[in-house]
């Protein structure tokens, strides 16, 4: 497999522009006399036709052998040598444009075009020699610039050479007398410099382009462990320094280099078309010319010169097929055109290759280590190269879609990454919902609860005038079982899509109606201890009994704890919010506190009231025995305590939609608690043991 520059018949086109040069105009410069002998005979000239315009043609066809020189006897010339048939076409393909040239034009111009052909040997001596003679033969002295009086004969372009070392040293005398020179052969990227060569011109592919299609053919197969071989001369150097570049840029490694030494210089892909020196006006006239060349050949494509000088058809790219028998075919199976649309610059046909017997037509394998699959991102060990890697799995979060990829691409902060790390899956929405196992457990416990305390209330109401509801102060169990009934229920607000408003109410709702439970009981403690201390003798606590008291306790508790909640809401309520980031494959709606200090004081200023409660309750246990209710709540303050103190740590722990869960639990625990501790002993009695809720019963005890 390799690429040959686009052979549409660049030499043919050259010829095209040789049109140009009979509508250069006539010279007015009259030439001083000068002696200036020349070889009649010059080797290596094979053909001259003595007319008005000259055109000379320089090539190398002809592959002379060179004879080892031992230094022992004078040195011989070496005559003899092969005669290289396809560069032999070249210089009959020239004959005969000019012959066709001269059939059709001739009778539209009062003129005539002629050929001089010279053959190089692919020797830079000789094409330096040939140029000379085409330039100054019969025209005076090429040193002092002198020229003999003008003949009728005039000069035209030069058909090249075809090595790089003969195209560039012509392109060195040329270029001191301003003489145009176009090359449909050399393609060497030093001519394309127009600060050195000015006037060179070429037909022949840019070679950056073939550079860009061999890693475009590298990275299509996958190979990325190569190896370079460039020949040991200028050219071989200048194809190691452009090509290097670019296959560290595309990640293809260079598993060694080799440079070989030519015994004969023997590109076939080069060729130079040079302007011959008559009269420098001439020369300098046909720039111009040159520079605006275009026109259309007969494939269509558009012909033209771009500013450095270059012509830029293309490249195919061949498929060497060797046979049983040794012989060999190329088969064009793609082509490199950078003037195509994006998409179609560079085109292969794999069906149409052939592979060598061995690979059994499948492609080669040429890589250091095998291909990091999907999911998988590259990672280079210091000291190796950048083809021999190991392959590390994308972390959560982040995924690969393609092979050899140099780092894992981060998912958009509603996505996760799959397993396999190659998909960016869409995230799920994770709140406590009504419909899910855990949030159809939790309001069922809402609505047991609930109605167990329907049925406690119904009960007191039931037997409203009896001993033991009256001992229990009818006005605060009211007021107390209700606001356990509303602890019950506002946990629904913790429960669905959490809404700005439900977010708003929630936490200020469950704090306040919860500060006017324990203020209840704490009423109640107090109630209990002031009746006692009112029974004995002299005591002034009497006066402070009654309905007042009880208001005031109830009040003062729960409006410090709405104050508290309304410079919550003033200073930075609570929001929903979308969580992306604390879990991996889960957005987690959840109500933002604002203020998490704020949170923990309303807390806090609950803890406060039931601890003062169990202080109060605790040293009234030990009251008689008609005023025992201190007991059970110590018990009820005691379990309401244990309950928050360990929320804290548990709440803090977890995440999302458990915090809700840990949360609800512990609204229902510590209402049940209270509701457990306080009244069931009461309904026992009253239901099950109704002899003790007597008048006569209390007052014995």
């Amino acid at each position: 497999m390799y690429l040959k520059r686009w052979d549409g018949g660049p030499i043919f086109l050259s010829f095209k522009i040789i049109l140009l040069f009979f509508f250069l105009p006539e010279s007015v410069h009259e030439s001083l006399k000068s002696i200036c002998i020349q070889p009649s005979n010059i080797p290596g000239k094979f053909h001259n036709s003595k007319s008005e315009m000259i055109l000379g043609g320089l090539f190398s066809f002809i592959n002379i052998h060179e004879r080892i020189q031992t230094f022992k006897k004078q040195p011989e010339v070496s005559t003899s040598g092969n005669l290289i048939p396809k560069i032999f076409q070249h210089a009959l393909s020239m004959y005969f444009t000019i012959y066709e040239i001269n059939k059709n034009i001739k009778q539209f111009l009062n003129t005539t075009l002629v050929l001089d052909i010279y053959e190089n040997s692919f020797n830079v001596r000789e094409a330096s020699k040939h140029v000379l003679d085409l330039l100054f033969q019969n025209r005076g002295s090429a040193i002092n610039f002198n020229c003999v009086q003008r003949s009728k004969t005039d000069f035209l372009p030069i058909i090249g050479d075809l090595p790089t070392p003969n195209s560039i040293q012509m392109a060195h005398i040329l270029n001191t007398y301003k003489v145009p020179q176009i090359s449909y052969g050399s393609f060497d990227p030093i001519l394309s410099d127009k600060r050195q060569f000015p006037f060179f011109f070429s037909m022949v592919p840019n070679e950056n382009i073939q550079y860009e299609g061999i890693v475009h053919l590298l990275k299509h197969f996958g190979w990325n462990w190569i190896g370079l071989i460039a020949s040991d001369d200028e050219s071989g150097e200048v194809f190691l320094q452009n090509i290097q570049p670019k296959l560290f840029q595309n990640d293809i490694c260079i598993a060694w280099m080799q440079s070989i030494r030519l015994l004969r210089d023997r590109s076939l892909n080069m060729h130079v078309l040079s302007a011959h020196i008559s009269y420098i006006k001439d020369t300098i006239l046909l720039h111009y010319f040159l520079r605006n060349t275009r026109f259309n050949n007969s494939a269509r494509d558009e012909i033209f010169f771009d500013e450095k000088g270059d012509f830029d058809p293309g490249y195919d790219i061949f498929n060497l097929v060797v046979f049983q028998n040794q012989s060999f075919q190329r088969v064009c199976v793609g082509r490199i055109d950078s003037k195509a649309p994006d998409g179609k610059k560079f085109t292969l046909n794999e069906n149409a290759i052939v592979w060598n017997h061995k690979f059994q037509q499948v492609p080669p394998h040429a890589r250091c280590v095998e291909s990091c699959p999907r999911g998988y991102s590259r990672v280079v060990e210091e000291g190796k190269h950048v083809c021999c890697y190991n392959c590390r799995k994308c972390p959560e979060g982040r995924i690969s879609v393609q092979t050899d990829a140099d780092q894992c691409e981060r998912c958009p902060e509603d996505q996760y990454s799959n397993a396999a790390r190659d998909q960016c899956l869409p995230k799920m929405f994770s709140y406590l919902s009504f419909n899910e196992p855990l949030g159809i457990i939790l309001t069922s416990l809402i609505i047991f609860f609930s109605t167990t305390l329907i049925l406690v209330a119904l009960t007191f109401f039931l037997h409203w005038n009896t001993p033991i509801v009256k001992a229990n102060n009818r006005d605060i169990t009211c007021v107390l079982l209700s606001s356990l009934l509303l602890c019950f229920l506002c946990s629904f607000l913790f429960i669905g899509w959490p809404g700005k408003v439900t977010c708003l109410l929630r936490q200020t709702i469950f704090s306040t109606i919860f500060s006017i439970s324990v203020s209840c009981i704490l009423a109640k403690t107090i109630i209990v201890v002031l009746a006692f201390l009112a029974t004995k003798p002299g005591n002034t606590m009497r006066k402070w009994l009654g309905k007042g008291l009880e208001r005031s306790a109830i009040i003062l508790g729960s409006f410090i704890q709405i104050v508290i909640c309304v410079v919550w809401l003033v200073i930075s309520p609570p929001f929903p919010e979308l969580d992306k980031h604390s879990q991996v494959d889960e957005i987690i709606v959840q109500c933002n506190e604002g203020s998490d200090n704020m949170f923990y004081i309303v807390l806090s200023y609950l803890g406060l009231l039931a601890t003062i409660s169990f202080i109060v309750a605790f040293f009234a246990r030990k009251l008689p025995d008609t005023f025992n209710e201190a007991k059970l709540i110590t018990f009820s303050m005691l379990v309401f305590c244990s309950i928050w103190v360990s929320f804290i740590p548990a709440y803090l722990s977890t995440k999302g939609k458990y915090m809700v869960v840990v949360e609800i639990f512990s609204i229902l625990a510590s209402t049940a608690g209270l509701l457990g501790c306080i009244f069931l002993p009461k309904c026992y009695i009253i239901i099950l043991n109704p002899h003790l809720n007597t008048k006569q019963y209390m007052a014995r005890r």
